[in-house]
């Protein structure tokens, strides 16, 4: 591993012709390749997934269930519901539930 003597970045091998030059990334700065170095490299190009992306399914509804005084056009009783802020930050939030019956969103103020 060399580094350019001007910003130090890495120099990496490029190939010139029929001789291998190090040259920086950043300045330009080229440097020979010395006869008798050997050079070995080595790229690792699988990458280990630690956090696999979870693919939903289109139209699945990811929010919580819960009962409710009734869907006030179906009458269902349960509904998913999440809490939005609609109004200015020293309001409450806005409740909106949709009926898991029938699809219907309605909202309630706290």
């Amino acid at each position: 591993m060399k580094f350019c003597p001007n910003d130090r970045s890495l120099l990496v091998p490029v190939k010139k012709g029929n001789k291998t030059v190090l040259r920086c990334p950043k300045c330009g700065y080229e440097e020979e390749v010395s006869q008798n170095v050997k050079n070995i490299y080595q790229s690792k190009s699988a990458v280990e997934n630690k956090n696999p992306i979870i693919v939903v399914a289109e139209n699945t509804v990811n929010l919580p269930k819960v009962k409710t005084r009734g869907c006030p056009k179906c009458g269902h009783d349960e509904a998913y519901v999440w809490v939005q802020q609609t109004r200015a930050a020293d309001e409450p939030p806005t409740r909106f539930y949709r009926c898991a019956n029938c699809g219907h969103t309605w909202r309630e103020y706290e």
